[in-house]
């Protein structure tokens, strides 16, 4: 039996998709988490074999996830099929990347596909990230966009990442020059609709 971890803050769609997973003849999902911070002490408790992340959840997000259990075999289910998702996702070690209108049959057999060590792409998705390109943005630069767009203020984006003000001000204009944004919040926006932060 494939034991799988079912991350997912929608509970509802956790149930639904935990059940038809369950019709699966070698297929158990053996712990399902609503939190990405509650992932770590599940796999910990449980020890699945797989495990399927959604990104957008409360606590830590799932690629944040990702990116702290190298090693894992893991999967993304997703409605969010940024292309900057996917690269993220990719450069995390993820193995599989499937939008949540799959069918169950196909998100068995890409379950299967990490299990066994391979990779289960969605096409569209791949090819969307493919023609997206890489981000134009520095790790810096990223960060300083994030931290906007979560509402943080100049004066507290540079003490969050250490810095001056002045730095974080170039930081932004860079930013909002390189993703040809009239202004932050336009930046904020290209980046999101991209999924680059």
């Amino acid at each position: 039996m494939i034991r799988v971890l079912l991350a997912d803050d929608q509970h509802l769609i956790r149930q639904a998709i935990a059940t038809l997973l369950d019709l699966e003849p070698d297929i158990t999902v053996v712990v399902q988490v609503g939190r990405g911070d509650l992932v770590g002490p599940a796999v910990a408790e449980h020890a699945p074999d797989v495990l399927v992340l959604d990104v957008e959840m409360p606590g830590m997000d799932g690629l944040s996830v990702a990116e702290s259990m190298p090693g894992q075999a893991m999967l993304i289910l997703t409605s969010f099929g940024r292309p900057g998702y996917l690269r993220r996702a990719l450069a995390a070690g993820v193995r599989g990347f499937v939008p949540k209108d799959a069918s169950a049959e196909e998100l068995a057999a890409a379950i299967r596909k990490v299990h066994a060590g391979g990779r289960y792409l969605d096409p569209e998705m791949a090819a969307s990230a493919m023609m997206a390109g890489e981000s134009p943005l520095t790790d810096r630069e990223r960060d300083a966009l994030a931290l906007a767009a979560s509402g943080a203020s100049v004066t507290e984006i540079a003490s969050s990442l250490h810095l001056s003000e002045g730095t974080v001000r170039n930081y932004l204009s860079n930013a909002i020059a390189k993703l040809g944004a009239v202004n932050r919040i336009g930046a904020i926006r290209t980046a999101q609709d991209m999924g680059w932060i």
